[in-house]
């Protein structure tokens, strides 16, 4: 056994692997393709921010938005993963924010070059407590929501998800051996939208968790 504390992995995990379009009504708000095989990203650990810390909006994007996610906080590390026995992976969940640089991601895309700027920055991953397997027998069937200055703007469950986590963590596992410590981030409904200097953010999942997280700007 680790002498790691699972319950504290954004102090030591090393990587934060990201799940892009995974649900069919967020593709199509933003206007992409259903996609056939999962859409990855990264996001470095410096992208962690916990409740009491503030979202710092970039110098370079005038268009902040919210995405809110499951997380997979992985306990057992492996390579191509069987997707039967997946889960015997998992330690454990968190709510994840994956804040994104809309504008910068628009101009990304539209060049072909890489989102790094869009998603990876300082701030970018703010995250709950650790919420331990046994709180949610099932992950597949969860409902997540996140309010700006207290109007909801995100609601939807996570039985909408096109890939499992299963399936995830088979598919990502063959390409990038996973460790433990890892966070996976599984995707967001419809319903993102721009956040400003001072708004506050509540997100949730139903009889589970809730977290508070302010948006300022760097001086």
């Amino acid at each position: 056994m680790s002498a790691r504390n699972i319950a504290r992995f954004w102090e030591w995990g090393r990587k934060i692997i990201c799940v892009g379009r995974n649900y069919a009504d967020h593709a199509k708000e933003l206007k992409n393709a259903i996609p056939s095989e999962p859409v990855l990203f990264l996001k470095p650990p410096s992208a962690y921010i916990r409740e009491g810390s503030p979202i710092l909006v970039p110098f370079y994007t005038s268009n902040l938005h919210h995405e809110v996610e499951l997380g997979v906080v992985i306990g057992k590390g492996g390579t191509a993963i069987p997707q039967s026995s997946a889960m015997d992976h998992v330690a454990g969940y968190v709510l994840c924010l994956d804040m994104t640089a809309r504008d910068i991601q628009d101009e990304c895309k539209s060049k072909g070059l890489p989102w790094t700027l869009a998603k990876a920055f300082n701030t970018s991953c703010p995250i709950s407590d650790f919420i331990p397997k046994e709180k949610i027998p099932d992950p597949g069937s969860i409902n997540l929501w996140l309010k700006v200055n207290n109007i909801l703007k995100q609601n939807g469950s996570t039985s909408q998800m096109i890939f499992s986590i299963p399936y995830l963590i088979n598919y990502i596992s063959e390409i990038i051996s996973l460790e433990e410590g890892d966070l996976i981030l599984t995707g967001t409904p419809k319903g993102v939208s721009s956040v400003q200097e001072h708004d506050e953010l509540q997100a949730g999942i139903d009889g589970i968790v809730t977290m508070t997280f302010t948006v300022d700007r760097k001086t």
